[in-house]
């Protein structure tokens, strides 16, 4: 079961993007940017290769291929840039051009940092408008203006993220999973399985960043926010560092991952001492998050894992019950959760899939899709090809390896293919 999925994809934009400026390309590079409260992220194209046409006539000709290559062979830029070299989509068309989207992550605090490598690679030098989207869109636009001369041309994250999720969902036949089995006391129970997300609506996605937005998406052009939370990953990784010292995510999952919140948290057999029958509520459920920190004792005992692992799960079990009473208040019965907060965090992943499955009967499904945080990101680089939300022609990519690699339709959704 791979976890790439670059392995066997490949899609193409049609020629002629109805939005597009005066019906040309614009110049390369082509990339979009999601500046998040936590973190930055960067879609970026490379073709395979590069025509005279494709420069700026203003730009020394050799700028843009110097710039291809730092970034193609690199997967770290400066002290926190980050390639991830395992979502990259090959064989991907467009315009007229075949190559490659590649997913650059960053820090948004070093957002200042990031700039002047912009400006010490000449990038500015290639394009004076960056599309973009997010918030750090509004709170670093003099900042770009400033440093490297360059213009936001800002775009609704919203519009972005959906736009952005079913795009990729179209090049790529296994880009939507779910688990198997859930079950968060037996992770090696827990099975990955693809999902069949070609006819979706109507759905509710969870968007876990800094904090957390819920909508509810009846089309591609028909959506709203309904929902949402100040506790997201940002709580996560804030309470972490106060309470066990970590630096980063990365730190902290790691952590948790060591960890055993039934050292901190208060169970429901804590409390009945077992399960709770009449209310159908197992001895091993949470009853009060961090409800053994009272004793001195309790605290003496809990190691710093515990600490974080407990934290996940509070997080987690919060976002997990929002979702659930959204979902079911809609009538919703499937769960889209995307968001970086996933990232490296098959915990968080399997608690979220547990809680829907079991709370709800099975009547709710929990979805993952394996480009997680970036949807955004690819939004805004779908806006810099003229490509609008508004357009009648929605279905502007072709991908024909979904029925290559065995996607089939059955009434949940399953399908037997590999992942």
């Amino acid at each position: 079961m791979s976890s790439s999925p670059s392995a066997s994809s490949s899609g193409s934009l049609p020629d002629g993007f109805p939005n597009g400026p005066k019906g040309k390309k614009p110049p390369m590079p082509w990339f979009g940017v999601d500046i998040g409260g936590t973190l930055a992220k960067l879609v970026y194209y490379e073709p395979n290769d590069i025509n005279p046409s494709d420069n700026d006539p203003d730009v020394e000709p050799d700028v843009l291929e110097t710039i291809q290559h730092y970034l193609k062979s690199n997967t770290a830029y400066g002290d926190t840039g980050v390639r991830d070299v395992h979502l990259e989509i090959p064989n991907v068309t467009i315009l007229g051009h075949t190559g490659s989207l590649h997913f650059i992550r960053f820090p948004t605090y070093e957002m200042e940092t990031f700039l002047h490598l912009v400006k010490e690679k000449k990038l500015s030098s290639l394009a004076e408008v960056i599309h973009a989207t997010g918030g750090g869109a509004y709170k670093f636009e003099k900042d770009f203006f400033n440093i490297v001369n360059m213009k936001l041309q800002k775009h609704d994250e919203l519009n972005c993220l959906i736009q952005g999720i079913h795009f990729i969902d179209r090049l790529l036949p296994n880009e939507c999973y779910y688990w198997s089995h859930p079950d968060p006391r037996n992770s090696e129970g827990s099975i990955k399985k693809p999902y069949d997300f070609r006819d979706p609506y109507p759905y509710l996605v969870v968007n876990i960043g800094s904090g957390v937005s819920i909508l509810a998406v009846h089309s591609q052009t028909n959506f709203q926010r309904v929902s949402g939370t100040s506790l997201g990953g940002g709580t996560f990784l804030g309470l972490c560092c106060l309470l066990t010292g970590c630096e980063t995510f990365e730190e902290a999952i790691d952590m948790a991952a060591q960890g055993d919140n039934t050292n901190v948290d208060k169970l429901v057999r804590d409390i009945y001492g077992g399960d709770y029958n009449r209310f159908g509520l197992p001895g091993s459920t949470v009853a009060s998050s961090f409800g053994f920190m009272h004793r001195k004792e309790k605290r003496e005992e809990a190691s710093k894992a515990d600490l974080a692992r407990a934290t996940l799960v509070t997080i987690t079990n919060n976002i997990g019950s929002l979702a659930m009473m959204t979902a079911m208040n809609l009538k919703l019965t499937r769960v889209v959760f995307v968001g970086n907060f996933l990232r490296v965090n098959p915990i968080a992943m399997k608690l979220l899939a547990y809680a829907m499955e079991y709370w709800s009967g099975g009547k709710l499904k929990a979805l993952f899709l394996e480009h997680e945080g970036y949807f955004g990101a690819v939004g805004a680089f779908l806006q810099l090809m003229g490509y609008s939300h508004d357009d009648e022609t929605t279905h502007i990519i072709s991908s024909p390896h979904k029925e290559q690699n065995g996607m089939q339709d059955t009434e949940n959704g399953d399908s037997t293919a590999s992942h």
